[in-house]
């Protein structure tokens, strides 16, 4: 007995997890509202009834209660005319329409429960049908989504976001070492360029002083020919010695060209 309860078990949850697995949850709310409108259907129909059935002992019970009245005015009247045995015969048939009359109202009070219980049902059913077409939209609405979000979370688990992400990674490495190549390139032109400005600005400055040097042995030339011949031959060693420094200058200028 316990290995057939364990098999039997086995089954059956091998049974409700194909049956879960199988089940798409929007056919399964529209098959619940057809289901529930179905119900509502038969609902309406046994209200329907239920009130028909009403009506037809609402009528038995009132031709009961006047065919009762009718007999007992009947039977005044025999008895009025000295028809005792007449009377009593219509008194009779008044017992029985009254005895049937008293019948049919306590069926006509449990009817009228009825009706009116499933009259409420009836409303219950209609309220929860409408809550039920509501909540079956929103229901979908959120199976989509949730569909939707469990399909791109698998497109994403199966793509190469790591290596996408690496290769990204060195990209921009790579730029960033082209901006600093490109910086670093910029820097030596420009030091390049101020080297070549230096070098102009101190070889105008070497012109300048050669120039100024050149005018004042040119000036000091011009005096001493004017002084007397023992002065001019006592000049000629410092002319030697400005010849001299002339040169080394002009050596200079050369390596500095």
């Amino acid at each position: 007995m316990g290995l057939f309860d364990r098999v039997s078990r086995v089954i059956r949850s091998n049974l409700n997890a194909a049956v879960s697995s199988a089940e798409n949850p929007e056919k399964i709310l529209d098959q619940a509202i057809i289901d529930m409108q179905e119900d509502l259907v038969q609902m309406r129909q046994a209200v329907a009834g239920a009130i028909a059935s009403q009506k037809r002992v609402q009528q038995q019970y009132d031709k009961a209660h006047n065919d009762a009245n009718t007999w007992q005015q009947r039977a005044q009247l025999a008895l009025q005319k000295g028809d005792e045995d007449l009377a009593r015969q219509a008194l009779s048939r008044k017992k029985t329409q009254a005895e049937t009359a008293v019948a049919l109202k306590a069926q006509l009070d449990t009817q009228s429960v009825t009706v009116e219980q499933l009259k409420r049902n009836l409303i219950g059913l209609e309220s929860k049908l409408s809550e039920a077409k509501t909540k079956k939209d929103m229901l979908k609405a959120r199976a989509s989504a949730a569909k939707a979000n469990e399909q791109l979370q698998s497109t994403t688990s199966r793509m190469n976001t790591g290596s996408a992400m690496a290769a990204f990674e060195r990209m921009e490495e790579k730029v960033m070492q082209m901006e600093a190549t490109s910086q670093a390139a910029a820097e030596l032109a420009g030091s390049d360029l101020e080297s070549q400005f230096t070098a102009l600005e101190a070889g105008g400055d070497v012109d300048l002083e050669l120039a100024a040097m050149k005018a004042q042995l040119a000036g000091g030339s011009v005096d001493q020919g004017q002084l007397p011949g023992s002065e001019t031959a006592q000049s000629s060693p410092k002319e030697a010695d400005v010849d001299a420094e002339l040169e080394e200058l002009r050596a200079q200028i050369d390596q500095l060209d």
